[in-house]
């Protein structure tokens, strides 16, 4: 059985390897993680059996954290206080969100009450899957839903940036470091990153604690000067690989037709909630002054590290972003428990 496991596990990793060596030799942005992500995915419609352990992710969770943490300086908090008027937006962005995307579930994709409320939250796909199914919804609907999400915001945000701002998004997610050029010295600071920072996560119970530990060990190192490590591009490219499979591992056993209608409704309820992000990020960057990528990156309804990752690859704040993603998952695990609560159905029959 551990045999098949490990087969299983490295025919996975190849798949999600090889795809991003294609999209790689093809110049596409991000790579290693939308080879690896779009690949999979394809090999997980196709019935093949794939699997990434859940011991797989973390590391390089945490290698994309300590990575993210490289960028801090003191200039990127001059104007933080600015900062609170986009994650006001932020709130009212979630609800209107939400609720264009519950509707959407009810009238097109005729799902129960409780699927439809947790399948419609932009984001916190774990905690959605658990309320939901503790509520009553479709655990796996919800799950689908929510994987077909961060497939599809993942997929097509780097290109609509590309699109409406002429920014290009490098192939790697961050200018090319070889391994040569890394002193040992640098990957003692890196493992102390990230050790430290997983420990610190873990004990503080931080969100996302496996990015958000290490992102902030790193920032400190850089901030206070007692280290300016880099990291290899080799160790990003890894981490996108697994990051990516992990995401197009999600379809994973499920009946290829199911896959289908669930990327096909999908399809719909993320245009719907882009579209709500480019129209909010316009707003408040014309209110604040902030740039309008950078603003669209915070407000996208994707995953952390993958919005992190863009936001890397185009030299944009990422501590903006990275916060404004943690208060999201925050708001968005918070507010829909509370709302859940007051069991307002506005389609129930009497």
């Amino acid at each position: 059985m551990k045999l098949l496991a490990i087969a299983t596990f490295l025919l996975t990793l190849s798949i999600g390897g090889v795809g991003g060596w294609v999209m790689w030799h093809f110049h596409m942005p991000l790579a290693w993680l939308l080879g690896a992500m779009i690949f999979c995915g394809l090999a997980a419609l196709a019935g093949l059996p794939l699997a990434m352990p859940k011991f797989a992710r973390p590391p390089m969770t945490a290698t994309i954290g300590a990575m993210l943490g490289t960028s801090f300086s003191p200039a990127v908090f001059e104007h933080a206080v600015v900062w609170l008027m986009s994650l006001a937006g932020l709130v009212f962005f979630i609800a209107a969100a939400a609720s264009v995307a519950y509707v959407y579930f009810r009238k097109v994709g005729k799902f129960d009450h409780p699927t439809a409320f947790f399948s419609a939250m932009p984001g916190g796909l774990v905690e959605m899957i658990t309320l939901g199914a503790e509520r009553g919804g479709d655990e796996r609907m919800i799950s689908l839903i929510h994987a077909a999400r961060i497939f599809l915001v993942v997929l097509s945000l780097p290109f609509v940036i590309q699109l409406i701002s002429g920014e290009e998004i490098g192939r790697s997610g961050s200018s090319y470091v070889p391994f040569s050029a890394v002193e040992a010295m640098d990957l003692a600071w890196f493992a102390a990153a990230i050790g430290l920072g997983v420990a610190a996560g873990i004990i503080l119970r931080l969100p996302a604690r496996y990015l958000l530990g290490p992102m902030i060990v790193s920032a400190g190192l850089h901030l206070s000067g007692v280290s300016d490590f880099q990291l290899p591009s080799v160790f990003l490219a890894a981490a996108q690989v697994v990051i990516g499979t992990t995401v197009g591992c999600r379809f994973v056993n499920t009946a290829p037709m199911l896959i289908l209608r669930v990327i096909g409704l999908s399809v719909g309820s993320t245009v719907l909630q882009l579209s709500m992000s480019l129209g909010f990020a316009l707003l408040v960057s014309t209110m604040t002054g902030d740039r309008f990528v950078g603003t669209v990156l915070a407000y996208s309804p994707g995953g952390v590290a993958e919005m992190s990752l863009i936001a890397l690859s185009l030299g944009i704040e990422v501590p903006f972003v990275v916060f404004h993603h943690i208060i999201r998952v925050l708001l968005v695990v918070a507010g829909s428990a509370t709302v859940f609560r007051l069991r307002i159905d506005p389609f129930e029959t009497k």
